[in-house]
């Protein structure tokens, strides 16, 4: 089975080396030329374009930033999805709106192309040790076929229903995540008033039953500020989507939202999902 990949960066990169080293045949687009000099020394055959992707591969996998680039690689004349052939499987790393996967779904009407989100909770180090999250949603049959792929670099693969539940699954994690965030800097802030180092109170919380996956990260990087700056594009995007995809079901964030955009770390999205960063784009 062919995987073609694009989206190479800095959590795709090592979704590729982990398909490699699990024996797989991956094609890989990326237009950065030392990303597809690096892969192919280590066994990626290079692909010429994305049309190039879609017409060789059997499982094309997509992991891109935001909505907007998602939509620029798989849609249009030149996009994977139009050359894709019946049977193949389009997977989606992106964590955006389901509108946008339904829009990639409805782009090739009649054809048996098979769409699946699979929104990933992890980092670059836990993707190399194979140790990676992936929530799953689309038609059995396609989660079927792609699990065994994803399985490269995934722990835990968690099917969540149809196509899109992945999505508003990560999308809700996220934002609590982002609360969780903004409270342990809260927590941080009042530990400062009342004459305790920063680390050393997250070092406790760790321990306690105050703790949450953002004190650990936090910690692991040097202290609420510094983690903060790293996660900030990222979280102000998933903020935004996840705001955006709420009230598009005639809802809105609720405490969730007002905890994760109102804290002492600006994360308040800013335009929307039109905001992007290159960090995750080949």
């Amino acid at each position: 089975m062919r995987v073609g990949f694009v989206g190479a960066g800095q959590l795709g990169e090592p979704m590729v080396v982990r398909l490699l080293a699990a024996g797989h045949t991956v094609h890989v687009f990326a237009r950065r030329q030392e990303v597809a000099s690096r892969l192919h020394m280590q066994g990626a055959v290079v692909a010429a374009s994305l049309a190039d992707l879609g017409r060789t591969c059997d499982i094309v996998i997509c992991c891109m930033f935001s909505d907007q680039q998602l939509a620029q690689v798989a849609l249009g004349p030149d996009g994977i999805v139009a050359h894709m052939t019946p049977g193949s499987t389009l997977v989606s790393h992106t964590t955006g709106r389901v509108d946008t996967l339904k829009r990639i779904a409805g782009s090739r009407p009649g054809r048996d192309v098979g769409i699946v989100d699979a929104p990933v909770s992890g980092t670059a180090a836990e993707i190399a040790e194979g140790r990676l999250t992936i929530l799953v949603g689309g038609a059995a049959d396609a989660v079927d076929r792609v699990t065994p792929i994803l399985g490269s670099y995934a722990e835990s693969i968690m099917q969540t229903g149809r196509l899109g539940s992945a999505l508003n699954v990560k999308l809700i994690n996220n934002l609590l995540f982002a609360a969780n965030l903004q409270l342990a800097a809260e927590a941080v802030r009042l530990g400062t008033v009342m004459e305790i180092a920063p680390d050393a109170l997250l070092h406790a919380l760790t321990q306690c039953s105050g703790s949450s996956r953002a004190v650990e990260r936090a910690l692991s990087v040097g202290g609420i500020e510094a983690f903060g700056e790293i996660a900030k594009p990222f979280l102000r995007k998933d903020v935004a989507v996840c705001l955006e995809s709420a009230r598009a079901q005639g809802s809105d964030l609720g405490l969730l939202g007002e905890v994760a955009s109102g804290g002492a770390l600006d994360l308040t999205p800013l335009g929307g999902t039109a905001d992007t960063v290159d960090s995750a784009v080949p």
